[in-house]
């Protein structure tokens, strides 16, 4: 099973991501410890040199990271027809017990090279490169142990997959009476998670809104954004589903993602994840507008990414009331 076309892609792209990331280790390593830019030095004007192509390194494999999260549900999902009991993703991450765990790993890794990509960006508008050291500390103490994890997990996952084994399907999941936290999610009244689920959202748009119109609040949008993510995962999941399903039980927040249901997953949680993304990056990166050589280029972008993480989080919550109006299913009574 582990050589299927798809399970070989993303096994290659986190064994070579996380290969480059430590075989640069040393390099970045230097760069943090001897980085100054007003010295004239050889080593300063080597070490210029090399943290071009570092970057450019750097930079290819996140996004391949970034992209690889798409390719890890996708392939889940379609895996699903080989394994008896599955009917959708849950079905094949749960053959084994690192599914997950892999799956929660490659979401992390996601928002923390979205971030490192965008401190990489803004630090490459200013002329004395003042994020540097902060920029490659990261991909020390943050990015390679994620890559690693992220290729160790789903090492795991994959070597241990097996055809002959009997999954769960997403039904007992994603189930009332489950103990877990799914099962307790699943078991949320639905008015109470319609309004935290509107709040949260309603005020990442907010928040973001705030800071590109005033260039104020950068925490505030980089947390509501944050739990704006978190309130919409569990929303999917305590009451989006059943309306896109118009099954009062079904709370599957991957079966949306099948054709059968029109594809909506995939239209709620690009936005959704991109707009997260924005809206942390506002957070990570407002705290450095201070500094020399970013005073003019910082504010700009920031508010750029708030405005994109607003317009992201409406085009959310406009496309899953949309789905709610138009579904036959009442799942509250007026």
């Amino acid at each position: 099973m582990i050589l299927q076309p798809a399970i070989i892609a993303l096994l290659l792209c986190a064994a070579l991501g996380f290969a480059a990331l430590a075989l640069s280790s040393p390099a970045s390593w230097q760069l943090v410890r001897h980085w100054q830019p007003q010295s004239g030095s050889r080593l300063q004007l080597a070490l210029e040199r090399r943290t071009y192509l570092m970057s450019v390194l750097v930079r290819f494999v996140l996004v391949s990271q970034i992209a690889a999260l798409l390719l890890f549900v996708y392939n889940a999902d379609r895996m699903a027809v080989q394994f008896v009991g599955a009917m959708c993703a849950v079905g094949t991450l749960q053959a084994n017990a690192w599914g997950f765990p892999a799956l929660l790993a490659q979401i992390a890794l996601f928002f923390a090279a979205s971030s490192w990509l965008l401190l990489d960006h803004a630090d490459r508008q200013a002329r004395d490169y003042p994020l540097v050291r902060l920029k490659f500390a990261a991909l020390l103490v943050v990015l390679l142990p994620l890559t690693g994890t992220v290729l160790a997990l789903q090492g795991l996952y994959f070597g241990n997959l097996r055809a002959d084994v009997i999954t769960s399907c997403c039904g007992s999941l994603f189930s009332a009476d489950s103990p877990s936290v799914s099962g307790t999610l699943a078991a949320l009244p639905p008015r109470p998670a319609m309004l935290a689920f509107y709040f949260s959202v309603l005020l990442a748009c907010a928040a973001n809104l705030h800071y590109r119109l005033r260039r104020r609040g950068a925490w505030l949008a980089g947390a509501s954004s944050a739990l704006a993510f978190v309130a919409a995962i569990v929303g999917i999941i305590a009451f989006v589903s059943l309306y896109i399903y118009e099954h009062p039980h079904h709370h599957c927040p991957f079966c949306i993602l099948q054709a059968e249901h029109g594809y909506y997953g995939y239209a709620l949680y690009l936005p959704l994840f991109a707009a997260s993304a924005c809206g942390l990056g506002v957070g990570v990166l407002a705290p450095f507008s201070a500094r020399p050589g970013l005073r003019t280029v910082m504010p700009a972008l920031c508010a750029r990414l708030a405005g994109w993480a607003a317009a992201g989080f409406a085009l959310f919550l406009a496309l899953a009331t949309l789905m709610i109006q138009s579904s036959n299913l009442i799942l509250l009574e007026s």
